[in-house]
């Protein structure tokens, strides 16, 4: 089995993370027999978040009594100190623990400091104090946040989206990381289910030795597969083969991934693009009872009224074709109705 050290952190893993997003599609039995199969079979660190509905309570079920025995990070959306402090207790009680291994600021718009007014910064160092956080991380989507939470040299883990399709700038984003003795977290490691192939995905990723790919499992059959890759021989992975799937992937998929970054709203038509171009990911992995609401149907009509203008494809920094991507996820979304 291949390990993964996050950083100065010295948390030492499978290279291979239980990322528990979709978790939330499964009835609750059904998820704390996946967990504890992962766990099982040598997976031992499980990533989590306060937003994402039930996900908490399920790890919590599945681990109760074993608690020590593995890592559990988790995130709070919370713009205030008070209110992280709010988030992380109940955190902390839906896991049933009284602390957390890792501890993340979930995709803030911007990176907190210590001398930041919103009182983040304090709040999370007042739960270390308490023994209730252990290490402190944050996620992003946005590159100029993750770059300011790298040169800061206060956060232990950086979580950002990153698998085969990924730019040069990414990659680098992978290498400071590591100079500055930071875990590095893959998030969407299959970039979001647009990438079908678990084996290429894993032989990428493998050759970043810091970095941990956080796979989003709700399925036995993903599991296995991912945790198959997990050999002596890994960093051999790579074949020509594999790496044909790759270029091929790299040539279809890379103009159609929207991150979530947001630098392309405000839309001059009142659309919520970050979230909009990427409804069809969310219907495959997240419940989808969450996002055929009302709302999300009020907020996916709206892109009937896209102009073409363009001001969000030219804001992109990635280079999405932003108005096709709106019409082709409204298409998905129209599809379960």
């Amino acid at each position: 089995m291949k390990t993964v050290t996050l950083g100065r952190t010295g948390i030492t893993v499978n290279k291979n993370g239980f990322g528990a997003l979709p978790i939330q599609r499964l009835a609750e039995d059904d998820a704390v027999k996946l967990l504890r199969q992962a766990f099982e079979a040598g997976i031992n660190f499980f990533d989590t978040a306060r937003f994402y509905t039930d996900s908490e309570h399920k790890i919590g079920k599945a681990f109760k009594g074993i608690r020590e025995e593995l890592y559990i990070s988790t995130k709070s959306m919370a713009l205030t100190g008070e209110e992280f402090t709010k988030q992380l207790d109940g955190s902390l009680s839906e896991l049933q623990t009284d602390y957390v291994d890792i501890m993340q600021f979930h995709n803030p718009p911007f990176c907190p400091k210590p001398d930041g007014e919103d009182g983040l910064w304090k709040a999370m160092t007042d739960a270390v104090s308490a023994g209730k956080v252990r290490h402190i991380g944050i996620t992003n989507h946005r590159m100029h946040v993750a770059k300011e939470a790298i040169e800061s040299g206060i956060y232990e883990t950086l979580q950002f989206p990153f698998s085969y399709i990924a730019s040069a700038e990414e990659v680098e984003l992978v290498r400071a990381s590591e100079r500055a003795g930071m875990g590095f977290m893959c998030m969407k490691g299959m970039a979001g289910g647009l990438i079908k192939s678990g084996r290429a995905a894993y032989a990428y990723l493998a050759q970043f030795p810091n970095a941990l790919p956080i796979w989003g499992i709700q399925r036995q059959s993903e599991l296995e597969e991912f945790l198959s890759c997990n050999t002596d021989d890994f960093q051999q992975m790579m074949t020509p083969e594999l790496q044909a799937v790759i270029d091929a992937d790299r040539k279809a998929l890379a103009t159609d991934f929207c991150r979530g970054c947001g630098y392309c709203m405000p839309c001059p038509q009142g659309i919520l693009i970050k979230d909009c171009a990427r409804m069809a990911l969310f219907l495959q992995r997240a419940p989808i009872a969450e996002y055929t609401t009302d709302f999300w149907k009020e907020e996916m009509h709206k892109i009937e009224k896209c102009t073409g203008c363009g001001s969000c494809a030219k804001k992109c920094p990635y280079g999405l074709d932003t108005p096709n991507l709106l019409k082709e996820n409204y298409k998905a979304f129209n599809g379960y109705f």
